[in-house]
């Protein structure tokens, strides 16, 4: 079955005119899931991008989150091979993201974690806003606070928007920040005062850079730590947190993977990546610690 694109609205006129906004939704779901439905709906999307879009912002449609993170039960039940094809198949999808020839950006409105930070951070900027409920919303990459890893870029995306050595230490820890915490690290590359004006603002952000002309891609996202100016930052920060990030298989796992794309590029960075989650999520601290989130996100009787 042929996946349903999301839907777009446009500005047809003035300096915004060809500015697209595309919500992520899940109708049925408290909130939205990073689930392989929803990977295959913004494949279907970029597929569906009318001629005369010449900038992109992907929103959600919750009020609570922009992705609450990735599908654990898929990460968790399927045989390696097909987890390693999933997990293929989203690096391909986002990477499609990335490679838009017009600038993009992802408008976040509340908790972004995991493969939805990962998703956002394909964008070019990262716009951000208080939560609707004034209540500060997390942000990061928590995977090594279950025992496994990103599998998606986030090793080597985070690094690029914050700084080098405070993003590899959460990553390797699995320590998310909060919206309060982000906007003062330099993650948002535009902030919107309040809730009501994300869009207005991220339409805004996109159509001045879309004056500007085509975007040239190559292969990697915009922003990502092999980039001139801060390949280096982040060698030498690697190399000084390394010794006393977590001792764990996780924490390794992140440390291998932004050497991988230090010194191997883009691709060998997901691929690092990709190996290692199929790997931590069939160990007993993964497996158990899966299975202690499942647990505590039960419904209560």
């Amino acid at each position: 079955m042929t996946a349903t694109p999301f839907a777009f609205d446009t500005d047809q006129s003035g300096p915004l005119a060809g500015v697209y906004v595309t919500r992520l939704e899940q109708p049925g779901r408290p909130v939205v899931v990073l689930d392989e439905a929803l990977i295959q709906r913004l494949d279907a999307t970029m597929s569906a991008l009318p001629t005369t879009c010449r900038g992109l912002v992907v929103a959600s449609a919750s009020e609570r989150v922009f992705i609450a993170g990735a599908d654990l039960k898929a990460i968790s039940e399927l045989d390696d091979d097909a987890l390693d094809r999933y997990l293929a198949y989203g690096q391909r999808v986002f990477g499609r993201l990335s490679q838009l020839p017009f600038p993009t950006a992802a408008a976040i409105n509340g908790a972004a974690l995991g493969g939805g930070l990962e998703v956002a951070m394909h964008c070019d900027g990262l716009i951000g806003a208080p939560s609707a409920s004034g209540k500060p919303y997390p942000i990061g990459l928590p995977e090594a606070g279950l025992a496994i890893c990103p599998g998606w870029g986030g090793t080597n995306l985070l690094p690029a928007r914050m700084a080098c050595a405070e993003a590899i230490t959460r990553t390797a820890a699995g320590t998310p920040t909060n919206f309060d915490e982000a906007r003062n690290t330099g993650l948002f590359d535009a902030l919107a005062p309040s809730a009501g004006d994300l869009l207005a603002t991220a339409k805004r952000w996109v159509a001045d850079r879309a004056a500007k002309g085509r975007v040239d891609r190559d292969g990697a996202p915009s922003r990502w730590i092999g980039r001139p100016g801060v390949a280096s930052r982040c060698v030498a920060a690697l190399d000084e947190v390394r010794a006393d990030l977590p001792d764990t298989a996780s924490a390794r796992a992140v440390a291998e993977a932004v050497d991988a794309g230090l010194t191997r590029g883009w691709r060998a960075a997901l691929d690092c990546e990709r190996r290692h989650l199929v790997h931590l999520r069939r160990t007993p601290e993964g497996a158990a610690a899966i299975q202690s989130f499942f647990e505590r996100s039960a419904p209560k009787s």
